[in-house]
């Protein structure tokens, strides 16, 4: 009998505490403790579309976003290390083209060993947690190179900063595209590509003057400093929401809004789709190729493998060979690229959210194409003889060009995209085959990119170029323009396409 009427007091006051919160929030949906969500996409959509009073942009998702990029800093200096480092490397270790290549390659070879984990990871210990856990392995692999004595401990260092870089390539877009507002998630998730540009742009510029184990110490010092960071910026509320910590989630989300924002719309916003979302529970990587998920899917791994398949990473990683071999001298191309780099990302973080992911994707393709071709004609001209004194200004304006219309379009935005279009039941599994797919190819690419520069960097570069003309035809016919819309109406457009 107590018992009883001490449920019929619970359902009261729930009863009551319902009303008085409809009393207070007349246009507001209550925040369900109970039962899923029984809201269509469409419904999703238009809530979605009505939230425009919650997209403010606070201190707080500033900083949270600049912490959380400032993992991007760190991977930005491994990719850049290996084309300042690679004279002195190959001097005082005695390494030869095909050692050199295993070490550059294989911190791509490792990001493809953390991608393979890195949806399981991130939804294990949650975003906060997953970033210490990726700067563990880079601290690691940082001083594993700095006191190398041989090729042996040079690479197991390199392969654990890739393991770090691997994860971090998966966490810090999807945790910055949950945290920002809708209006200028484009631009803050960009903002990983721009702090990647200037980890690169400083090891292009101090790699010329400083020995490479004191390089390899300039790489620890700002992944330490990521670490102490970390600690003051909140958890990912649609993590949180997912693992049905509604009262965190709801205390994240204040934090980012402001505390004088209500912030109950958004909440269940992001609470209805969850529910949606896993009414069929997590899906396993095998579940994955259902038509439900083919579209997306197909988006994601296409932008991933055109990307790699590009050159970019072969281009960045071993830029200082690109100018020797073209008779452009290193320190100063490096340095040209360096100056370039963060300009270039800035204005694309400033344009990715006017112009739209589209527009930018095909016109970074475009360049990154007729880049390409103009190495492919440079290293032509070289090898049959043919104007000999346009061979290195040709070679400069083709690298330049390749590096910085990467970086401007192709190379960030795929990320984004990643983030916004798989829905939380399949962002497990869709995005790590998704970067499994990235690192993948980016291995097989610098791996390669050597050996097919000496066989024939004429062809290597004619081959980039067309990967890019067909990237064009990829992206005009079947990347969706997801500029200015939540996460959750472009999850339920996507459902609604398969309905």
């Amino acid at each position: 009998m107590e018992q009883q009427k001490s449920m019929e007091k619970g359902l009261l006051n729930k009863s009551l505490s319902i009303r008085e919160r409809e009393r207070k929030f007349p246009n507001e949906d209550v925040f369900l403790e109970t039962g899923l969500s029984s809201k269509s996409p469409r419904e999703v959509i238009k809530k979605a579309q009505d939230d425009d009073g919650e997209c403010r942009v606070t201190a707080s998702v500033f900083l949270s976003t600049f912490v959380a990029v400032s993992g991007s800093f760190c991977s930005g200096c491994g990719a850049g290390f290996s084309s300042g480092a690679q004279s002195g490397i190959t001097k005082d270790l005695s390494l030869s083209v095909a050692e050199y290549s295993m070490f550059g390659s294989i911190l791509t070879l490792g990001g493809l060993i953390g991608a393979i984990f890195s949806g399981k990871v991130a939804d294990v210990l949650g975003r906060k947690r997953m970033m210490l856990f990726c700067e563990a392995f880079c601290v690691t692999g940082w001083l594993a190179m700095a006191l190398a004595k041989d090729a042996l401990w040079l690479d197991c260092g390199r392969l654990l900063l890739g393991i770090g870089i691997g994860l971090f390539s998966y966490v810090i877009p999807v945790y910055v595209a949950e945290i920002a507002p809708k209006h200028v998630r484009g631009s803050f998730v960009f903002a990983n590509q721009l702090m990647q540009n200037c980890g690169i742009a400083l090891f292009f510029i101090i790699g010329n003057f400083v020995p490479w184990r004191l390089l390899a110490i300039v790489g620890f010092v700002p992944c330490v400093l990521h670490v102490f960071c970390i600690f003051f910026i909140p958890e990912s509320p649609r993590w949180l929401a997912k693992k049905g910590r509604d009262k965190d989630c709801r205390t994240a989300l204040q934090c980012l809004r402001g505390p004088d924002v209500d912030i109950s719309r958004e909440a269940n916003t992001i609470r209805d789709t969850i529910e949606m979302s896993e009414v069929d529970g997590e899906t396993r990587m095998s579940e994955l190729f259902r038509r439900r998920y083919a579209y997306p899917l197909f988006i994601g791994v296409g932008l991933m493998f055109l990307q790699q398949l590009s050159g970019s990473a072969g281009v960045t990683y071993y830029a200082s060979s690109l100018f020797q071999k073209g008779g452009f001298p290193s320190a100063v191309g490096t340095s040209v690229i360096a100056t370039m780099m963060v300009p270039k990302a800035m204005l694309g973080t400033i344009i990715v959210d006017k112009l739209g992911r589209r527009t930018l994707l095909m016109a970074s393709c475009a360049a990154m194409g007729l880049s390409a071709l103009l190495l492919s004609v440079s290293y032509g001209f070289q090898s049959f003889g043919i104007l000999p004194d346009l061979t290195p200004i040709f070679t400069c304006i083709g690298v330049l060009g390749h590096t910085v219309t990467f970086a401007l379009g192709m190379g960030g935005l795929p990320w984004i995209i990643m983030a916004e279009i798989f829905p939380m039941n399949v962002k497990v599994s869709a995005g790590t085959l998704v970067t499994v797919t990235n690192w993948l190819f980016g291995w097989i690419v610098t791996y390669t990119f050597n050996f097919m520069l000496e066989w024939n960097a004429s062809g290597m570069f004619f081959i980039f170029s067309m990967v890019s003309a067909f990237s064009i035809v990829f992206v005009y016919f079947l990347v969706p323009e997801t500029k200015g819309r939540s996460l959750e109406e472009i999850q339920a457009l996507f459902s609604n396409s398969v309905q």
